[in-house]
């Protein structure tokens, strides 16, 4: 049985699995998917008879759930991606980190739990699904779903309800009784991947000590909570969801303009940037790393070379001379050659004119003049 999946964002972003919860189809992710997919290329998988997946009678718990997400991977030709799952699909995620600390580089678990409080209360919710079909949760759902009970009637509450009246019972029930012998606390030390746990306050399905059980017993990991959130807290908090996740799958764009800024240009240039900064320059310098190499030199989109071509053309173009020599050189480093070098000056005399092109070709020739004398011999 294969899961029914969906794929947004560049074909070239660092993959990212996210995973719904029980009840529920891929459209959970819609309140997140636009930020995520801008540097993500985003897996959204459907449950066993849930969303699009067609329905399963071999759900086999979830390593078995893990093992069908694991196909979806490797279809894709991903040998590492970061997860995210709410709920059951947070315990797949769980379950992965555990049994192949190798494949999740980051690890995001929302509303989930190490143990969903005993087998009892599961495998009652399977048998009722068996007799009676989905009808009875979906009176119920919203109360564990929401903590305000007006989220029921937004666009979304109502398309998640449709979700549930639409799963297929019998693989609903399987799911239940998935979650009913997943215990992995024994095992949380075992995750080797950075983890984020996000917790509703108002979860009463995985109340606060279950995100705290996770936070705990796995080394390192950082924990969110949530007030006015029950458990689909991507649902009633979407912006503080969307920014936790983006903090921990991306990291701190100051971080990451640092490291890209030192491996374009060189760690004397920045190192020299930085002593030179005063009061007031601070915020500038800030705005640069975190904004031109944070955010758009990070990019999955152009590759650094091209990055590199075309931010020698806009100089060329700007006549910015002093900033023109500094990529020049990081445009070496990025590895474009001195020919390449030239093709993109001999470009910008036709489309920025002869004399800024002159221009440009004498501070290109002083570079690698110098680049040339300070060679060891």
């Amino acid at each position: 049985m294969n899961l029914h999946y969906r794929l947004d964002g560049p074909a070239s972003g660092t993959p990212l699995l996210l995973g719904p919860s029980i009840g529920t189809s891929s459209r959970l992710w819609e309140p997140q998917l636009a930020a995520l997919a801008r540097r993500h290329r985003v897996l959204r998988f459907d449950l066993p008879g849930h969303g699009g997946s067609p329905a399963g009678t071999d759900v086999r718990g979830t390593a078995g759930l893990a093992a069908r997400v694991l196909d979806l991977a490797d279809a894709q030709g991903w040998s590492t991606f970061a997860y995210a799952g709410v709920s059951l699909s947070g315990a797949i995620g769980a379950r992965i980190a555990v049994d192949h600390p190798e494949r999740v580089t980051r690890l995001a678990l929302l509303a989930s739990s190490a143990d969903f409080g005993g087998s009892t209360p599961w495998l009652e919710r399977a048998a009722l699904v068996r007799a009676e079909g989905i009808a009875p949760l979906l009176a119920t759902s919203p109360g564990r779903w929401f903590a305000d009970p007006a989220t029921v009637d937004t666009t979304l509450g109502r398309a998640l309800l449709s979700d549930l009246a639409a799963a297929d019972p019998e693989s609903y029930a399987q799911c239940c009784e998935a979650i009913a012998g997943h215990d992995i606390t024994a095992d949380l030390g075992r995750i080797k991947a950075a983890t984020l746990v996000v917790q509703g306050r108002q979860d009463l399905a995985t109340p606060p000590p279950h995100g705290r059980t996770l936070a705990d017993g796995i080394p390192g990991a950082a924990l969110t909570e949530l007030p006015g959130a029950a458990h689909l807290p991507g649902v009633e908090q979407p912006a503080a969801v969307t920014a936790a996740l983006l903090r921990h799958f991306e990291g701190d764009r100051l971080e990451s303009g640092y490291e890209v800024r030192r491996a374009v240009l060189g760690d004397r240039h920045v190192e020299g940037a930085v002593a030179a900064t005063t009061p007031f320059t601070a915020g500038f310098q800030d705005l640069i790393t975190r904004y031109a190499w944070g955010e758009i030199w990070t990019r999955p989109g152009l590759d650094r070379r091209t990055r590199s071509a075309v931010t020698l053309t806009a100089l060329v173009a700007g006549g910015h001379e002093n900033e023109l020599a500094m990529h020049i050189r990081a445009a070496l480093t990025n590895g474009l050659s001195r020919g390449e070098i030239e093709e993109v000056l001999l470009q910008t005399a036709v489309y920025c004119g002869v004399p800024a092109a002159n221009s440009a070709f004498a501070i290109a020739r002083e570079v690698l003049n110098s680049i040339d004398e300070e060679a060891p011999e």
